[in-house]
């Protein structure tokens, strides 16, 4: 009965974490239109510090955290830069640029991304199935960008197209760098936010500045903090601390960009290509394909 339990309150912060991540992407181009993409990050981080240092209080670890950044502020620092601070500010630079459907389709790619750079830093082989999936990935991520047109190669923006593909790096390299580490998750990524900030404000500084003034930004860069930064990341630590079938809850993740299509046509009010569902299902394929890897 206690597993049954269990398992049900998994399922239940699984959902709950999906349905967030699938309005993080209309919160992102609603925000962008009052905050510029510098403003946003800095409002949103600093409200995801806020949020995820009030949860170590509430567990009295925040002595602990000290501590941890005490021993290694090197660690923090270099990983704070990654992210928050290097992997959004270019991830909202592409969606200021493209359309959301573009963006956030071609950031679904970071887990291949990921099997990449895992063969020059972790000495990994690619296998027949990951250069399978990463034909499909990348050709879906194209086939969304071109809108189909794929021969044409014209896309939105081009530098919007480099800036998510690079996006997908920064957040690939501080999983690399992130994945043996022992520390509680929550603190580490309370540290490294904290860490970011001062590169957060210096990055506002140098490419915007700071009269937020319009309330809309305001409440839309909170809803990023709250939500796609601090609640979704703890609902999703939940989900697999209380599953015995991770894998099962992992792939409730694939209904997330299908669900955030709609959003974004009922709430930016911005028209889905044909290309779109076609270019995600050849990304999803790819991203199942490497979870059956996985698992063998």
């Amino acid at each position: 009965m206690s597993h049954r339990h269990n398992e049900r309150q998994a399922w239940g912060y699984a959902l709950l974490t999906v349905l967030l991540w699938s309005t993080v992407a209309t919160a992102f181009k609603l925000s962008l239109r009052y905050f510029a993409p510098a403003q946003l990050l800095l409002v949103a981080a600093s409200t995801s510090v806020l949020l995820l240092g009030g949860l170590l209080a509430w567990r009295g670890q925040l002595v602990a955290a000290w501590h941890s950044l005490r021993t290694r502020p090197g660690h923090f620092v270099l990983l704070g830069s990654m992210n928050p601070a290097l992997y959004y500010l270019l991830l909202f630079e592409a969606y200021a640029r493209l359309p959301a459907q573009q963006a956030q389709a071609i950031n679904y790619t970071w887990a291949i991304a990921l099997s990449l750079l895992a063969v020059p830093f972790l000495g990994q082989r690619l296998r027949r199935r990951d250069l399978l999936a990463i034909v499909l990935a990348y050709l879906g991520a194209l086939t969304i960008a071109t809108r189909g047109q794929l021969l044409s190669l014209q896309f939105d923006s081009p530098l919007g197209v480099l800036l998510a593909l690079a996006s997908t790096l920064i957040w690939a390299g501080y999983w690399l760098l992130n994945a043996r580490q022992q520390d509680d998750p929550v603190l580490s990524l309370f540290l490294t936010f904290v860490c970011s900030l001062p590169l957060i404000a210096a990055a506002c500084a140098l490419l915007a500045d700071f009269r937020l003034l319009a309330w809309q930004g305001w409440a839309g860069a909170i809803y990023v903090g709250l939500f796609e930064m601090g609640i979704a990341f703890v609902c999703w630590l939940h989900a697999l601390r209380l599953t015995l079938h991770a894998a099962r809850i992992s792939n409730l993740v694939f209904l997330s960009p299908f669900l955030s299509l709609l959003l974004l046509r009922w709430l930016v009010g911005e028209p889905i290509a044909a290309a779109t569902p076609i270019g995600l299902l050849l990304i999803i394929s790819a991203l199942l394909l490497q979870q059956i890897r996985a698992r063998k």
